[in-house]
């Protein structure tokens, strides 16, 4: 681990210059240059005095809790295509099950191609992409044109399909795929 680089992230995060976090340290700013570009090694008693100046303390500094994933591409998805309905979904999201919603992708190929979901709680929320779908909850079926959305509460049976072939981003809360 390069402690500097470190040290040098969290000065800049609480708007520090090397001159400033000296000073408070009751360090020099060469010192505190030296210690950033890892040309030279703090004392266990200079580094928990510079921490404490930083905000943080030894075992948060040295916590190497990997950082949430905040961006996700295309090499991050999950597919699952259903050859017999035509469809591909995509997790967008991995593992957003845990979360309390789940965006996915949902392709459909044309000539009536679907994805059904018995009632459950929840709530879902869907934005085309391309193409157009229909939208059936219970017996009452709606069509959604590529740029409108769609939301209900999945209390009733509900399917999506499309004769002409669609992509839609679907968020369902909490996760049932």
């Amino acid at each position: 681990m390069k402690i500097g680089e470190k040290i040098k992230q969290l000065r800049i995060v609480k708007g520090l210059t090397q001159e400033e976090l000296a000073d408070r340290a009751e360090l020099s700013k060469g010192f505190i240059s030296q210690v950033e570009r890892d040309l030279t090694s703090p004392s266990i008693a200079t580094l928990v005095d510079i921490l404490q100046c930083l905000g943080t303390t030894v075992n948060e500094f040295f916590n190497d809790r990997q950082e949430e994933q905040i961006v996700f591409g295309k090499e991050d998805y999950f597919v699952k295509t259903d050859e017999e309905r035509h469809n591909a979904i995509q997790w967008v999201i991995p593992n957003a099950q845990k979360n309390m919603m789940e965006p996915i992708l949902i392709h459909l190929e044309a000539n009536g191609t679907s994805v059904e979901e018995d009632p459950h709680e929840g709530e879902e929320f869907g934005y085309v992409l391309s193409g157009s779908v229909f939208v059936t909850l219970g017996k009452q079926t709606y069509k959604v044109k590529k740029g409108e959305a769609f939301y209900f509460t999945a209390n009733k049976k509900h399917m999506l399909s499309s004769k002409t072939g669609a992509s839609v981003l679907w968020v369902s809360a909490p996760p049932n795929f």
